[in-house]
Parts: structure tokens; C-alpha cells; sequence
């Protein structure tokens, strides 16, 4: 019996590699001209490439995630901590994961942190529009943490401390999911926290309009007057072109809505150009209420996006912009 290797060195002209593995493959699917199928799947992997691509680029943050976690994991199990999420010595740990983060952003993003002279040196509530991820957010945190040695709690979605492995990541960095009186005590200890008021809804259903999806809720300003303290809007130009969502599917936001989980499609992964504001504080006044103070900050937060971002938000031109010389404070 002659073996398929050998059949292909047969005869007068010797078969190249390529042609003697379409030859094998023939003889064992049985399928006649198989080199035109082949050559048409190679067609759809060439064009279909660039949309794979844009697709898998945001599991890298999903990677740089789980890295943090493992690295905590490391961390605990080298200092062998036993009361760990109470103890000062995950300091060290905060700051090895905000190098980590920082170094992402300063290499992807060019990311840059502006108006921070406007964070109060007490407590405050800072109030941000959410992109399609957090990302910009720990970006802002770790810059944070890095240059003026400050950190800030922030209030996540009930469906993120459901996601496996990152109990000791949302433990260690004192993420809170309410209710409002635990985000007043954080508060009136003199912490600094962050809230996004949009939540999941804003991150998944916004779009390039850079649209503020709050609905109703005005539980944040309920918090800023019960605590007494100033709110400080936040926004991060060009965060919707980094990473976008199919939000804009019916069928996506109709899942959404009936079960509240995150179902909806990412792409992007682009090294935009990302730059954080923060803006003017907004003082707390004992006679405001929270419906006033509610759009007060929108207007303020709208305010920040009319002026750092241009709008319908463009793929292209945030990656243009990345490349440019680095932009002055505003």
C-alpha cells in the first residue's frame, strides 16, 4: 500500500507541500475539487480578520482583571495575611496593581489626568459618565493613587460581585454596592468615592452622542446632602470610542431590561486617545434638595462633555489624536 506522502513524491513532477496536503485532504473527505473551498474559507479569513480582531481586543482588559486578581492572590499568600481585607498591608498591593494599570493606560491610552487640583482634600462624592467599561475609571484611580497618594472607593453594579474570582479584588480596593447609608459612612469617614449614576444601563446603551442615562435615580445627590459634602463631576474624553457596544440592537436592551444582565456584545479595543477632567465641585448646600442637586450635577457633567469632547464621538479621529502632541491642562 502506497502512504499519501508517498504518492504525492510520485511521478515525473513532485507535488509542493501545499499542493500534496489538499491532495491528502481530498482523498480523505472524498470531496472533489477541494482546493476551491479551501481557497474560499482563506478569502473569508482574510475578511473576516479585522472584525475578529475588534471583537477580541477587549478581552484584554478582561485579562488584565484576572492578572490583578492572581496577583492579590500572590500577594496574600506571600505575606500570609488571615485578616487581610481589614489590614493595612494590602496597601502595598494597591499600588502594584495602580503601576499596573497606570503603565496600561500611559502605553494603550496616552492616558492622561487633568483637573485634579479640583479634588477636595476631604471627603467628596465624584460623579462620572460611564463608558461601555470602567476602564478609564481605573485608570483614574491608579493615577490617583500614584501621584497624590489618594485613593477613592467607588459603587459597583450588584452583577459585578457576582463574577467569579473578584471577591478579593472588589474586598481589597473597598468597592461598595450600597445601600446609601454605607456610601454616607465611607463618606463621613473622609473618604473619597465615585459613582456612576448611569450605572450598566448608560455603559451598554450609550453611544457616540455621549448621551447621559440616568432615568430617575437621585439616590447619589440624596447621599452628597446627607454626608455634606461637594460633588465632583468627571469625564473621560473620547471613552466611548476606546470600546463600543451593540447596545443600539433592540433585542440586546429588551434582555437587558428583563433580566439585568450584561449580555450585550463589546469591539473596539482601540488605543484612543483617553483624557480624564475633573471639574469645579459643587458645594453642598443644606437647603437643596435632591432633585435640584441631581440636575445641577448633570448640567455640570454635560457641561464637561460639550467641552472636552466632540461630538457625534469619531473612531478615527480619537486615534489621530493619540499620536498628537501632548494637549495642555484645560
Amino acid at each position: 500500500m502506497i502512504g499519501g506522502n508517498e504518492s504525492c513524491t510520485a511521478g515525473p513532477v513532485p507535488m509542493s507541500y501545499l499542493a500534496c496536503l489538499t491532495y491528502i485532504l481530498g482523498e480523505w473527505t472524498g470531496v472533489d475539487h477541494i482546493e476551491d473551498y479551501l481557497s474560499y474559507a482563506v478569502y473569508l479569513l482574510w475578511v473576516l480578520f479585522p472584525l475578529a480582531i475588534v471583537f477580541l481586543l477587549p478581552g484584554v482588559l478582561v485579562i488584565l482583571f484576572y492578572t490583578s486578581v492572581l496577583l492579590l492572590h500572590i500577594y496574600k499568600r506571600k505575606n500570609e495575611i488571615k485578616e487581610a481585607y481589614f489590614n493595612d498591608v494590602w496597601d502595598g498591593a494597591r499600588q502594584m496593581l495602580a503601576t499596573l494599570w497606570d503603565g496600561h493606560g500611559r502605553i494603550w491610552h496616552g492616558y492622561e489626568l487633568h483637573g485634579s487640583e479640583n479634588l477636595p482634600e476631604g471627603p467628596g462624592l465624584i460623579v462620572f459618565y460611564h463608558g461601555a467599561t470602567p476602564a478609564d475609571y481605573i485608570y483614574f484611580m491608579a493615577r490617583l493613587l500614584i501621584q497624590r497618594k489618594r485613593y477613592c472607593h467607588v459603587v459597583a453594579d450588584h452583577f459585578v460581585f457576582r463574577l467569579p474570582g473578584f471577591k478579593i479584588l472588589l474586598d481589597v480596593h473597598g468597592v461598595l454596592h450600597g445601600p446609601k447609608e454605607e456610601c454616607v459612612k465611607a463618606l463621613k469617614k473622609g473618604c473619597l468615592l465615585a459613582i456612576a449614576p448611569g450605572g450598566v444601563r448608560e455603559a451598554l446603551f450609550s453611544d457616540e452622542m455621549y448621551t447621559i442615562i440616568w432615568g430617575d435615580r437621585k439616590g447619589f445627590a440624596q447621599v452628597a446632602i446627607d454626608a455634606k459634602v461637594p460633588i465632583i463631576p468627571m469625564f473621560t474624553q473620547n471613552v466611548r470610542e476606546g470600546i463600543r457596544t451593540l447596545g443600539g440592537i433592540k433585542i440586546f436592551r429588551s434582555i437587558y431590561e428583563r433580566t439585568r444582565l450584561p449580555v450585550v456584545p463589546l469591539y473596539g479595543g482601540f488605543p484612543v486617545k483617553l483624557r480624564t477632567f475633573i471639574g469645579k465641585p459643587i458645594p453642598y448646600e443644606p437647603n437643596m434638595t435632591a432633585e435640584e442637586l441631581t440636575v445641577k450635577t448633570k448640567t455640570a457633567l454635560r457641561d464637561l462633555i460639550e467641552k472636552h469632547q466632540k461630538i457625534p464621538g469619531n473612531i478615527f479621529r480619537a486615534l489621530v489624536e493619540r499620536f498628537q502632541t501632548q494637549k495642555k491642562d484645560e
